[in-house]
């Protein structure tokens, strides 16, 4: 078969038809399109995670705005039947142990903390603890099985517990 011939029987109703080493091909570039995309995407959250890590590793200045809005938030939580907020989330890699105390609901698990975390935490100690709130710790992400990011809930019904 000449090369014409070819050319002319893969058109169909004005369509060209690939061959299906063209089509395997085509399929072939679209799933490496897709996996760039995929590695891309995971890059930048790798980048992004890390950039929070760094972010969330130094202590910040806890302004008069930013209790105000934990107020409105306790507030609107409470008027909307709720009894405890995730106040924090962060990457376990906050944690010197990764995650495992409060994992392992040790009662040691703010001696975990780093960086703003244990902030939250001694705010809580020093300032909500003895007006009845709660504070706990939870591992709210588990990806590919392991502990990825903890919760820090602040509660204050009676079935919490410090």
């Amino acid at each position: 078969m000449s090369s014409s011939t070819a050319d002319a029987d893969r058109h169909l109703d004005d369509e060209t038809f690939m061959s299906a080493a063209d089509l395997r091909s085509y399929m072939s570039d679209i799933e490496m399109a897709k996996a760039s995309q995929a590695v891309s995407a995971m890059d930048k959250a790798q980048q992004a995670r890390q950039d929070l890590i760094r972010q969330l590793s130094k202590p910040i200045k806890v302004t008069p705005e930013m209790r105000a809005n934990l107020r409105a938030r306790v507030r609107q939580a409470a008027a909307d039947g709720h009894v405890e907020i995730m106040i924090m989330r962060f990457p376990v890699d906050l944690c010197e142990d990764r995650g495992r105390a409060i994992n392992n609901a040790d009662a040691d698990w703010p001696d975990s903390l780093t960086g703003v975390p244990r902030q939250a935490y001694e705010i809580w100690r020093e300032h909500l603890k003895d007006a009845g709130f709660h504070l706990r710790a939870l591992i709210v992400e588990w990806p590919q099985g392991l502990p990825g990011d903890v919760g820090l809930f602040l509660a204050w019904d009676k079935g919490s517990q410090d």
